[in-house]
């Protein structure tokens, strides 16, 4: 697979951990680029609002979990699916897309999120 694929799935795995897990400074500071466009309508526009989000995700819900279950690249995207357990053992599948530029830095982010249900009509997980 092309090097840089894979390094953008690296980078973008550890951009989301550093940042979900109480450091989105320094995620920022290793990992976005120029420009930080956000499409998650409860997070605003440009690095300082998204380091706000995660260090008050951090603080209100420090025993989150995620688990990265997929990756994909295909250009300058990088889509993560993961598995996240928030208080109260609610569970919840995401999906979230990240553009690279030249540089391999993040520059844009759109995501997903869904709560997974206690029961389901077929037998196949989110995953």
């Amino acid at each position: 697979m092309n090097e840089t694929l894979n390094q953008n799935k690296e980078n973008a795995i550890a951009f989301y951990k550093m940042a979900y897990y109480g450091n989105p400074k320094k995620a920022v500071e290793l990992y976005v680029g120029a420009e930080y466009i956000q499409h998650n309508p409860l997070v605003g526009d440009g690095t300082q609002p998204f380091i706000d989000y995660f260090n008050r995700m951090a603080s209100e819900y420090p025993d989150k979990s995620i688990e990265f279950r997929r990756s994909v690249a295909e250009g300058d995207l990088v889509a993560l699916h993961t598995h996240q357990i928030w208080p109260d053992n609610e569970e919840y599948v995401t999906m979230d897309f990240f553009r690279f530029d030249a540089n391999g830095k993040i520059v844009e982010h759109w995501d997903s999120m869904q709560q997974i249900p206690k029961t389901s009509v077929n037998n196949n997980t989110m995953y």
